[in-house]
């Protein structure tokens, strides 16, 4: 099951929902209750792939306008697609204007959010009711996440840092190896969009809240570059509801105060064009926060996320390209109790790979190896539980095939991938998509899919309860889908199956964690968007079926996975003035394997006001959570109430 992200970034353990304050908290529990609550264990996956690298075959490996390169790692149009795309651009983000990351996809079918207690705090992504630790997500091409807990802090990547979100939905272990059991996601930061373009925003609205950024990008002859800055602070919300010490709750400790946050945040970018044939970039994103919790071991944390990277594309000849990536990224850690310093974890991920991408009898084959080395350095220290030495890296070798080719109306892709990890060994994973206009307007697609999920340092090795015997987590899925493009707009629907084997969680026979649990997740999730009355209309709606087919909870839901959701957003220009909405809809979850402790279905709408002062000022205006409905994503975990926030942009116009 997912370890519920505590309010720090690295928990100990992926004991299910067990909803720990802080990742301190998480530790010092994770065994108790792992012995407490035998078969408690974790659900589903949820591992989303990104693109490790940029287009292929690209003019312009800066401008992605119109171009998806996540579902394939090559460049192609959404339209083109055989998998399930969403794509997030700057004009989304603006027009939406959401508070995080986690206000931005939360209208993407197939995903389930939770959050502990507001903006900063531990926020978990489930994608198509598979598990927060089974999504893919990279910035920049760059795969990021702890390795220590097993997912990406999402909550630390400011809004204003971001200029695309790709998320494809689907099993894509074939193309990216482990942690693409649900998806990927790949955030893609700010670009330049003309010769020299400035730009700042600074916006205040309740529980204190302040944001502001200010950058520069532009086009220099063959060069681009672009720097980005932003910074963040709220007093907040009481994150953790009074009474859960009580009910051995969420944060475990009753402690009615505010709890705040603050974060700042750069990106340093450029790249350049030496002639027809090469070209390179670099790449620099670093976040650094202070999160305040209720909490009995732990109350606050400071943490940063770094991304470094770097990209060289060859072109030999047209239809040939070779590129090379390499990439580090960090998630740092450090524990505070009442201002005392409690513990740290810190891991890297060093990652390189080598793609070719060659045209030929009217189709593209892309091969490829990727290399990746995971390192942690922690005051806790991961211990082979069997030889009790020190264990603090691994290294993994992928090696991988690709074949698209269109025939006519039928269009197909083809994936094979063979990954060696120094820790578990071997994995092989493929997957088959197919795609069919058969007429001008509808496409009809299938495919199937395996995906895996490798062990966390946290299951193999944490003293006195890692298993280094433990193996990757298995998936197989199955989806069709149909959709149509018309002059009003499109819409689509997909309808999948996913069968999730060797689950891990705490085995009581063993006393350490094993691979003992399993679940079936069945869904369908449906687009429509178009113009109706001069109205921009985007309507989104996921029903999921996630099972436990374990022996003790056999035909339990799996927790904190709404079965219904549904999205709508409504948006329209009146000359310089702009006013939309959303609705968000979710129903009833549980939130415990035991299907004993209910989270109530409930709906909330966002209104949102924009106004061109002028060619290069907006000042904008958005009422969220509009009714101040009261509701809980996370047993016994706060969420804010009805808020405003006020904001004034200035681009230039292009």
């Amino acid at each position: 099951m997912d370890a519920v992200q505590p309010h720090g970034r690295h928990a100990l353990l992926r004991l299910p929902f067990i909803p720990c304050a802080s990742r301190g908290q998480a530790r010092l529990r994770s065994i108790a209750l792992a012995i407490h609550l035998s078969l408690v264990r974790r659900s589903i996956l949820a591992t989303a792939l990104l693109s490790v690298l940029g287009p292929a075959f690209a003019d312009d490996a800066t401008d992605l306008n119109g171009i998806v390169v996540t579902a394939t790692r090559t460049s192609q149009t959404q339209e083109q697609t055989l998998s399930a795309v969403t794509v997030i651009d700057r004009a989304d983000i603006e027009r939406l204007q959401p508070s995080s990351v986690a206000d931005l996809l939360r209208g993407t079918p197939g995903v389930s959010i939770t959050n502990n207690g507001g903006l900063g705090k531990a926020t978990s992504i489930f994608m198509r009711g598979t598990e927060a630790d089974h999504v893919l997500v990279m910035i920049d091409g760059i795969k990021i996440g702890s390795a220590t807990l097993g997912t990406a802090a999402l909550q630390d990547i400011p809004v204003e840092q971001i200029e695309r979100i790709e998320i494809v939905r689907g099993p894509f272990s074939s193309l990216y190896g482990s942690e693409a059991i649900g998806g990927v996601i790949q955030i893609f930061t700010r670009r330049p969009e003309g010769a020299f373009v400035p730009s700042f925003s600074l916006g205040v609205g309740s529980y204190s809240h302040l944001a502001g950024s200010a950058g520069f990008a532009g086009k220099s002859g063959n060069g681009w570059y672009s720097i980005e800055a932003s910074h963040e602070q709220t007093h907040g919300i009481n994150s953790c509801r009074v009474g859960a010490a009580e009910v051995f709750a969420a944060c475990y400790a009753d402690q009615p105060d505010k709890d705040g946050y603050r974060n700042h945040a750069l990106t340093v970018q450029g790249g350049y064009r030496f002639d027809e044939q090469w070209d390179a970039d670099l790449r620099m994103f670093r976040s650094e926060g202070h999160n305040d919790y209720d909490g009995t071991y732990t109350d606050s944390d400071q943490s940063a996320m770094q991304v470094l990277g770097g990209r060289v594309h060859y072109r030999p000849a047209k239809n040939v390209a070779l590129t090379l990536s390499l990439g580090t990224s960090g998630d740092f850690s450090k524990d505070f109790y009442q201002g005392v310093y409690v513990d740290r974890f810190d891991t890297h991920r060093d990652v390189g790979s080598l793609q070719a991408d060659v045209g030929f009898w009217g189709g593209l084959l892309s091969t490829g190896f990727d290399w990746q080395r995971d390192q942690v350095d922690s005051t806790a220290g991961y211990i082979n539980p069997f030889t009790q030495s020190p264990v603090d890296s691994r290294t993994t070798r992928g090696v991988f095939a690709q074949w698209q080719q269109t025939f006519g109306s039928q269009s197909i892709q083809a994936s094979v991938r063979h990954d060696d990890n120094s820790q578990f060994g071997s994995r092989n994973t493929g997957s088959l998509l197919w795609g069919w206009d058969f007429t001008r307007t509808l496409r009809l697609t299938a495919s199937y899919g395996t995906a895996f999920k490798a062990p966390t340092f946290n299951d193999l090795y944490y003293p006195y309860y890692g298993n280094p015997d433990l193996k990757p987590e298995r998936s197989k899925n199955v989806e069709v889908g149909l959709r149509g493009s018309y002059g009003w707009g499109y819409w689509s629907l997909n309808a999948f199956r996913n069968n999730v084997t060797d689950l891990i969680t705490y085995d009581a026979a063993t006393q350490a964690p094993g691979n003992v649990d399993k679940a079936r997740i069945r869904g369908a999730e449906g687009v429509v968007s178009g113009q109706v009355a001069g109205w921009q209309v985007t309507g989104t709606g996921t029903w999921l079926d996630p099972r436990d087919e374990s022996v003790n909870y056999e035909g339990n839901l799996l927790p904190r996975r709404a079965r219904q959701t549904a999205n709508v957003d409504v948006d329209r220009s009146f000359g310089d003035f702009s006013v939309g909405g959303t609705w968000f809809a979710s129903g009833r979850r549980y939130d415990d394997l035991a299907n004993r402790h209910p989270l109530g279905g409930y709906a909330i709408a966002n209104f949102r006001v924009a106004y061109a002062i002028s060619r290069d000022f907006t000042l904008q205006l958005a009422l969220n959570n509009a009714f101040g409905k009261d509701y809980e994503t996370a047993w016994y975990y706060n969420q804010p109430g009805r808020n405003t926030m006020l904001t004034l942009r200035y681009q230039p116009a292009q």
